[in-house]
């Protein structure tokens, strides 16, 4: 599919000057011919020259994606494609970088706007200190990463991930940068039309991308968006606002919230598990259950784990563990995601795997004049692993927390 997204304005946005918006355009147009002229190398580059040479070595065939890294991290194609990668990376962000630093003063007096003219709460509490796993590098090498604060009501890396996420995803995440959130949503509209959640909570939220489909579709829910990033909440709760949507955010970890137990009957989150770390994620999903009610679900959005997924796939999306500052990306896709919620007191036979189909992808075939069939079909096929790639959706877990707690025998 041909995109011809294009980011929508809103009144928290950076605004980009025509040199500013033409370099950030090609950073965009960069990452575009990445995908879809380098990556698709990748294949026959591997079949015909790397695992052979492999097994020539080894006197056997690669097996997993540690084989297949050792035999194409000395391919010069491969150098050649990880290096315009991380470059293209690196671009995009300080292409957005010139916009936000040049306007700051602004965007933070107009945030500070935006939020007074909601009855939405922004909660930041003084002395809170973000988890290091977050704080000790800049995740997918964003300057500053989610936390970094350079003044009073600083709000400048929520401002540069709206911009940058959107150059990053390419526009796959659509013009509202929300294709999780609102996959998610469809999701549910479509496989649980008569659920009606009384409170929501999308942990992990960066600035709030993802949370504002859900007071779309239940606008009578308390929603709550939490990170541990301030100038993302501060963004976030500007942006919700400049959207006419009331919707709550606060800095706090979701490893431990301040809100009661059983308070919230969705908890959410998209992309969030590949940004914590192999102890904290537990802590998320015990969390998660306890702040649910009796019945209540949680939905995490992110890729599938690496045992659905071929070894050369899995080896394609480790990439981002090597060199985009992602360190857990690869091992959460290791870890028993239904063991943990189990542990986390979700009974097994309640927890499952499915496929969120990308929001964007449904939109185009009907914008595009297919029938509604053709539509259904978008939504209904199977799954394939890509870099915000076209050709499928969001895998999601999905859990049930029971309705009354089981007795011991």
């Amino acid at each position: 599919m041909l995109n011809t997204f294009q980011q929508a304005d809103h009144p928290a946005l950076p605004k980009a000057t025509a040199d500013e918006a033409a370099r950030q355009e090609f950073t965009k147009s960069f990452k575009g011919f990445i995908q879809s002229t380098l990556l698709p190398g990748l294949t026959p580059i591997y079949q015909t020259r790397v695992a052979r040479k492999f097994e020539k070595e080894h006197g056997r065939p690669p097996q997993d994606r540690r084989d297949i890294r050792n035999g194409m991290v000395g391919d010069i194609y491969f150098q050649h494609y990880a290096a315009a990668n991380r470059i293209a990376q690196e671009l995009l962000w300080e292409s957005v970088n010139g916009s936000v630093d040049r306007q700051l003063p602004e965007l933070i007096a107009q945030a500070k706007a935006l939020s007074a003219s909601t009855k939405a709460q922004l909660v930041i509490p003084e002395g809170f200190q973000p988890p290091r796993y977050v704080t000790a590098l800049d995740i997918h090498c964003m300057p500053g990463g989610y936390c970094s604060e350079v003044c009073e009501d600083d709000i400048s890396v929520g401002a540069l991930y709206d911009r940058g996420v959107y150059l990053y995803s390419m526009g796959y995440t659509g013009p509202n940068n929300d294709d999780m959130g609102r996959s998610v949503v469809n999701y549910i509209k479509r496989h649980m039309p008569d659920f009606q959640p009384r409170r929501i909570l999308d942990m992990g939220c960066t600035v709030g991308h993802s949370t504002l489909p859900y007071k779309e579709l239940f606008p009578e829910a308390e929603v709550w968006g939490i990170d541990v990033g301030g100038p993302c909440i501060r963004y976030a709760h500007a942006r919700a606002a400049g959207f006419g949507l009331e919707v709550n955010y606060a800095q706090m970890s979701a490893e431990e919230t301040s809100f009661p137990d059983g308070h919230f009957d969705l908890v959410v989150s998209h992309i969030l598990l590949h940004e914590t770390s192999g102890k904290a994620m537990p802590k998320i999903f015990a969390e998660a259950h306890r702040v649910l009610a009796p019945g209540g679900l949680m939905i995490h959005a992110d890729l599938p784990p690496f045992d659905l997924m071929d070894p050369f796939t899995q080896f394609i999306l480790d990439n981002e563990t090597w060199y985009n500052n992602e360190p857990f990306w690869g091992a959460m896709r290791d870890m028993d995601q239904i063991a943990l919620a189990e542990k986390a007191g979700f009974d097994r036979a309640d927890v499952r795997f499915d496929t969120a189909p990308m929001a964007v992808m449904e939109f185009a075939a009907a914008a595009e004049g297919y029938s509604q069939e053709a539509s259904e079909a978008v939504a209904e096929r199977e799954f394939t692993a890509g870099e915000f790639a076209p050709g499928g959706g969001w895998e999601v877990l999905i859990a049930r927390k029971p309705l009354a707690r089981k007795i011991a025998a």
